[in-house]
């Protein structure tokens, strides 16, 4: 309103991606066109207001102009674009001012489909990954990368990260337990090519409640970092990982894992819930360092190799309900 425009809106635009609320320029059929600023102006490297051709999802218009507008809608365009059309044919100038930051815009496309879902927004990483990262990503998880930071290792070549935040767990625990399937814990298992699983868990893996896909993804903007932070010299972007599944131990069904080595170059360990306050005991010995990690840290990962050298096992849990999400990565 400061601005004293007849039509203006602020600058939303999609983070991390060049979609936003205006068009810079139109193509000789009226349609969209890329200006030769347009790319400066969503990445704010320019900021003022500016004059366009498009604007849509959020803006300003002075009452006066009502009556002069109300016609402009056409059946044959989009709500948007008949109204900005009418808008240039009136000579009616519209702008967007990106002089200060408004917010931004979420994508919602597909987001109806997903309302069956248990925690829509947690399978949203891809779609919108400022919101999720907002919402999932543990507020510590940047400091991993200080250069005055020293990883956590509480047993040889064993490291502990901050990584995602009490929401996700409990988000995450929920889906799983909605889905339900949980695996038998026994060594046939049909879900895998050979179906035979030789170290079988209680489990539910990624790919049966649809999230295999966000996982890699996942593993790719949070979990590699990571591990070329700590194991220098291994790269391999993006990560490969057939095994990612939630594991879910009770002294009922199965309270612990049998020594093992894991079918991966190294393997991540995230903890979905609290020891002592959900569970008793539980944990992870490494067998060949006589090391245990027992006090496991909400939404905290353990990454460790995979082959060799960590044979180790799960301890048993002696009351409660212990949630743990597994992948091997690179196998």
């Amino acid at each position: 309103m400061s601005s004293n425009r007849t039509l203006i809106g602020p600058m939303i635009v999609r983070p991390y991606k060049a979609w936003s609320n205006f068009w810079g320029a139109l193509n000789s059929d009226g349609f969209y066109a890329r200006s030769f600023d347009y790319m400066d102006i969503v990445n704010n490297e320019k900021r003022g207001i500016w004059n366009v051709a498009y604007l849509a999802n959020c803006y300003l218009l002075k009452a006066s102009l009502l009556p002069s507008v109300k016609s402009g809608y056409d059946a044959q365009l989009d709500p948007d674009m008949a109204f900005c059309r009418h808008v240039r044919q009136k000579d009616i100038f519209m702008y967007v001012d990106n002089s200060v930051d408004f917010g931004h815009l979420v994508d919602a496309d597909g987001y109806s489909s997903m309302l069956d879902l248990t925690h829509p927004e947690f399978y949203q990483l891809e779609q919108n990954q400022w919101d999720w990262e907002r919402r999932y990503i543990h507020p510590d998880y940047p400091d991993n990368f200080l250069q005055n930071n020293v990883p956590k290792q509480p047993c040889p070549d064993v490291y502990w990260f901050p990584i995602v935040t009490p929401r996700f767990c409990k988000e995450h625990i929920e889906v799983m337990e909605a889905y339900g399937k949980w695996s038998s814990g026994s060594n046939h298992d049909v879900r895998l090519a050979g179906g035979y699983e030789n170290v079988p868990t209680r489990d539910i893996h990624m790919n049966q409640v649809g999230m295999e896909r966000q996982w890699l993804h996942f593993l790719h903007l949070y979990v590699r970092p990571l591990q070329e932070l700590v194991f220098t010299g291994y790269y391999h972007d993006p990560p490969r990982s057939l095994m990612n599944f939630v594991v879910r131990y009770r002294p009922d069904e199965q309270p612990s894992l049998r020594p093992h080595h894991d079918s991966s170059t190294y393997t991540i360990n995230i903890a979905l819930n609290t020891p002592n306050v959900d569970y008793q005991g539980g944990g992870c010995r490494f067998i060949r360092y006589n090391c245990s990690i027992e006090d496991t840290r909400l939404g905290w990962l353990l990454m460790h190799p995979g082959r060799l050298t960590h044979f180790h096992e799960g301890l048993p849990v002696t009351s409660g309900t212990r949630y743990i999400m597994i992948s091997f990565v690179d196998p």
